[in-house]
């Protein structure tokens, strides 16, 4: 475990120095229109959120069906690079990385929105993306001051983000997000002899991560939450 973090995080802190602040400066927003609001063959967060509650007639359970159509989706091999494909970031980021992201954050969206929170407001968008960091990510950021807050906070503050909240949240989740990838990548070296083996542990590794930051989403936006505006 020691030696695959090791290497996990040489390989996100070497490219994530080089491509954070470039997405950053040019396309944090749009990244997140695009994951939130959806493209052609990729719903957006509200159509996923709208399906799942006809279906299911109760939030609760539309948000664990959100959770687990998106741990399904990120354990088949292919989709997620295919989303990355497509939605590029304005940064020469592997599309594998790109493709996680965007369902990541269309998955925390969905399940914002079923709470009730404005998908339009840049406080919940920016709230979504700073989940992706997970819990423990959260927590390095908070103890290093890189954030305002936890996403709850943010989601629910008064004062509209400060842009530059924004773009360290899109620092802070490109270079996990490289560092996640260098971590599997370097897993997979070890199993890749093994026929079969190396795209199960793949999907495996994006399919637990999926879940661990829905479950996360799930506790940084409460319901029957008033929030006053100013």
């Amino acid at each position: 475990m020691g030696v695959r973090r090791t290497i996990g995080t040489w390989a996100g802190t070497t490219a994530a120095r080089r491509a954070a602040p470039i997405v950053a400066a040019r396309g944090a927003n749009q990244f997140m229109s695009k994951a939130i609001e959806g493209f052609p063959g990729f719903p957006g967060a509200r159509e996923v959120a709208r399906r799942h509650l006809d279906k299911r007639g109760d939030v609760e359970r539309a948000i664990r069906d959100v959770i687990e159509q998106h741990v399904r989706l990120a354990g088949v091999q292919g989709f997620v690079t295919n989303i990355g494909g497509i939605v590029t970031m304005p940064v020469g980021i592997p599309a594998n990385i790109a493709g996680m992201a965007v369902l990541h954050l269309r998955m925390v969206a969905a399940i914002a929105h079923l709470r009730g929170y404005d998908l339009a407001d840049p406080r919940v968008r920016t709230a979504a993306l700073v989940t992706l960091l997970g819990r423990d990510g959260v927590e390095d950021a908070l103890r290093g001051r890189d954030l305002p807050g936890r996403p709850f906070d943010i989601a629910t503050g008064i004062n509209e983000p400060d842009p530059a909240v924004t773009e360290r949240a899109v620092a802070a989740v490109t270079s996990l997000l490289v560092a996640r990838i260098g971590g599997k990548h370097a897993t997979l070296a070890i199993v890749r002899r093994v026929p079969l083996v190396g795209g199960a542990v793949s999907g495996g590794i994006d399919a637990f991560s999926t879940y661990a930051i829905g479950r996360f989403a799930d506790r940084e936006f409460p319901g029957n939450v008033t929030v006053e505006r100013v």
